[in-house]
């Protein structure tokens, strides 16, 4: 998530701490980190070893690990080790990692994690003499809550204004965990590099009150993002409806499209008896095909095919955000509303004169 390098000149560092109480911010700190160092060239073959407690009643094998981190690589110039459970160490073991920490192996990687409480200052002095400590919370005050954003929206794919940086800061408050998933399903819905504005931002934070599904429907064949987005979260937050029922509006909406596909010679009321609907949906069914054409029907099934695959746990993704990602790629399928033009305006009309 941070914007940093934890690198320098492409060089990983001997030793990485990542640390918070929040195990949903450790977990995806960890996860691009790693994902920063497999794109090292010095990383870029490595094979990663990881070391978890097997059961809370066993100790993690600190022993193990560290005779690990001390072996030279083999067919490689690096070994990566991430040790998943260090929060479970005790003062003792914490003792034999700063040992190692004192001399590290210059060609061993050690990805420490230390979730659900913050590591000892003891050992994050000691990672922070050879490496980096990540810490995966934004700080108690307000300047190193500010940082702390700027410097996680400076790796980020999109742009925000001041607007909706603030109105996200407000938003979140305690809840940074969101804040991925929300950059995330900015960039799938507007594209890497777009600048956020508020009333881009505003339908990704969710809002008070449910909706019906054909609501959504509409706001996906309108090919308004802003407003699918928006209805989405109030089905999911306010009108309490899982993902997967969302995904079956949609598979019915879109089936009824792939049946109709190519019929332009149907009436709406074949249209309906042909799809099993109702004469108002198949309608709107009927014309979104012929609006659509093959091809964009084909691809929409496409989506919603790897979106009930990625909510099965093909990616590990939250539901909400693969949903957010489908709604809004297929919302930009369809031909977008256009905007008011403002050249006869009174304001333009006034400077002309």
């Amino acid at each position: 998530m941070s914007g940093t390098p934890h690198h320098i000149d492409g060089v990983p560092a001997s030793a990485y701490l990542v640390t918070g109480e929040d195990a949903g911010l450790v977990s995806q700190e960890l996860s691009a980190l790693l994902d920063e160092l497999t794109k090292l060239d010095a990383l870029a073959n490595v094979i990663v070893e990881e070391y978890t407690q097997a059961t809370k009643e066993e100790p993690l094998p600190v022993g193990a690990i560290l005779d690990a981190c001390r072996t030279p690589p083999f067919l490689s110039d690096r070994r990566m080790i991430v040790v998943r459970d260090g929060a479970a160490i005790d003062a003792a073991q914490t003792k034999e990692v700063v040992a190692y920490l004192n001399a590290p192996l210059d060609t061993t990687v050690l990805v420490f994690v230390v979730a659900g409480r913050s590591a000892t200052p003891t050992l994050k002095k000691a990672f922070a003499q050879g490496g980096y400590v990540i810490e995966a919370q934004p700080g108690s005050n307000a300047r190193a809550r500010d940082a702390w954003f700027s410097d996680h929206l400076a790796g980020a794919s999109v742009r925000l204004d001041a607007g909706a940086l603030n109105l996200l800061k407000g938003h979140l408050g305690e809840d940074v965990a969101r804040l991925e998933g929300i950059l995330g399903a900015l960039a799938a819905a507007y594209g890497p590099g777009s600048l956020i504005r508020v009333e881009e931002l505003e339908p990704f934070l969710g809002q008070e009150g449910s909706v019906d599904p054909w609501d959504l429907t509409d706001a996906i064949d309108a090919g308004d993002t802003p407003k699918a987005l928006n209805t989405l979260h109030r089905m999911m937050e306010a009108g309490e409806r899982h993902p997967l029922q969302i995904l079956a509006s949609l598979h019915r909406h879109l089936g009824a499209m792939l049946r109709l596909d190519g019929e332009d010679s149907l009436s709406e009321s074949e249209a309906a008896s042909a799809v099993g609907m109702g004469a108002f949906p198949a309608a709107k069914a009927l014309r979104q095909a012929r609006r659509l054409g093959h091809e964009k029907i084909a691809y929409s099934v496409t989506l919603l095919a790897e979106a009930d695959l990625d909510l099965r746990g093909r990616v590990a993704w939250p539901p909400e955000l693969v949903m957010e990602v489908l709604v809004a790629r297929l919302s930009r399928i369809s031909p977008r509303p256009a905007r008011p033009s403002t050249a006869n305006s009174p304001h333009r009309a006034a400077a002309r004169r």
